[in-house]
């Protein structure tokens, strides 16, 4: 009898690295992590290179494409070229890591390919009784010949008792071990259908718009929230503060919640049909991947903007 397709809203800890929890979703994302470093550093090491004809090679045009289209989606929200060329490292973060996270859990054997957890044994303490700790008992029976004294050690209801406790324990320990048997944990999960690291990325997002804030406003910024000049803009920065905190969840709950629904549906599709059906979802997959990038982009730039400019300039 084969098992149902495995889904879990939680990642799952595959190892411990110093007493600290390594789970399948940080795994990967310090793949992904470890691919956008050494993309960098093989894009810088080949920066300015040309072949015999005087021509940038494959590589040098294919991460000046990456960059160019980045910095012309920042610019086209900006229409600043010194704030778009501070708004770009961290847009072009946010679009690209995102976006392999999202890929990444598409390949084969994400989520298949894992280990096989075997829990402990429940071993319930066993119950022994020594016969120093039953009091002796002595009977006397007096007849017509003779009296004789007859000692009977322990009491025969509490050894039964015990002996029964013993042998109750032993069956649920085996009936125990039978229903948990083995756990299948995925090796690989894509970071981004992690609500944790979801979360983690919206509060950086909004932590990152405040520095903005502050950087271009100085305490001025303050005055967004706490604004006293009337009752109805004291009532609108109020509303503004809370509408800030509410990104952090509104933020990762979007971003959690399309990966993550992808993912599931992949893995009933290719339960249930496993070889022609699936084509079209991942197809439909990849596209929500892309978006759900350039969503998370699109929406941190737009606030990083919008930091930077006074109630006064709206």
């Amino acid at each position: 009898m084969s098992s149902g397709p495995h889904i879990s809203i939680s990642a799952e800890t595959i190892s411990y690295f110093a007493n600290i929890p390594i789970s399948n979703s940080i795994l990967t994302s310090l793949i992904v992590s470890a691919i956008l470093i050494l993309f960098a550093l093989i894009a810088k090491k080949k920066l300015n290179t040309r072949d015999v004809f005087g021509r940038p090679g494959a590589f040098q045009n294919f991460s000046e494409m990456i960059v160019e289209m980045l910095y012309e989606f920042t610019n086209s929200v900006t229409h600043n070229s010194k704030k778009t060329k501070v708004f770009l490292p961290f847009i072009a973060s946010f679009f690209l890591w995102i976006l392999l996270n999202n890929w990444l859990g598409l390949l084969p054997g994400v989520g298949t390919i894992g280990l096989t957890h075997e829990p402990k044994e429940a071993r319930l303490p066993s119950i022994e009784v020594k016969a120093s700790e039953v009091e002796p008992t002595v009977e006397v029976i007096e007849t017509t010949d003779h009296v004789e004294t007859l000692e009977v050690v322990g009491d025969e209801t509490h050894v039964e008792e015990a002996a029964t406790a013993g042998e109750t324990h032993s069956e649920e320990a085996a009936t125990g071990e039978k229903a948990h048997g083995k756990t299948f944990i995925p090796l690989f999960r894509a970071g981004t259908a992690d609500l944790n690291t979801a979360i983690a990325l919206a509060a950086i997002s909004v932590f990152v718009t405040q520095l903005f804030g502050f950087k271009y406003l100085k305490f001025g910024y303050l005055k967004k929230f706490f604004n006293f000049s009337s009752p109805i803009m004291f009532f609108v920065g109020i509303l503004e503060l809370v509408l800030e905190l509410a990104k952090i969840m509104s933020f990762a709950f979007r971003l959690f919640g399309n990966v993550f629904a992808g993912e599931v549906l992949l893995a009933v599709i290719l339960f249930l049909v496993p070889v022609i059906a699936p084509m079209p979802f991942y197809g439909l997959e990849i596209f929500v991947g892309f978006i759900q990038a350039l969503v998370f982009s699109m929406l941190s730039l737009v606030f990083f903007n919008m930091a930077t400019i006074s109630h006064d300039e709206h």
